[in-house]
């Protein structure tokens, strides 16, 4: 166990530090289960936020914007009518959205 007090890392405020200097080592062991829990999820967020522009660049023309391109295109038939919905799946939810009809003279 060390014998003097760590130094703090540079890119912390002095303001920031302080504050920490004035916890008990229970609320230090809170903060520290906060701040990885925090960075996981911003480093996640990150992630995501890549994919996304990934997502983008490989987006086909015809696909809208609105339409995530892991979408599929399906068929539903209404009233003896056949239209394409795109389809995909948001957790438990499936969400469509309307093409058009498969024949463009109905």
């Amino acid at each position: 166990m060390p014998e003097s007090p760590p130094t703090p890392p540079e890119e912390l405020s002095s303001d920031f530090v302080e504050s920490l200097e004035d916890c008990s080592a229970e609320e230090l062991r809170a903060i520290e289960r906060y701040a990885d829990a925090l960075a996981e999820y911003r480093e996640r967020e990150a992630r995501l936020a890549e994919d996304d522009q990934d997502e983008v660049a490989d987006r086909p023309e015809e696909l809208p914007d609105d339409v995530p391109t892991r979408a599929t295109l399906t068929i539903k038939e209404i009233n003896g009518n056949r239209y394409y919905y795109w389809q995909w799946r948001e957790g438990d939810k499936v969400t469509s959205k309307y093409r058009g009809p498969v024949n463009p003279d109905e």
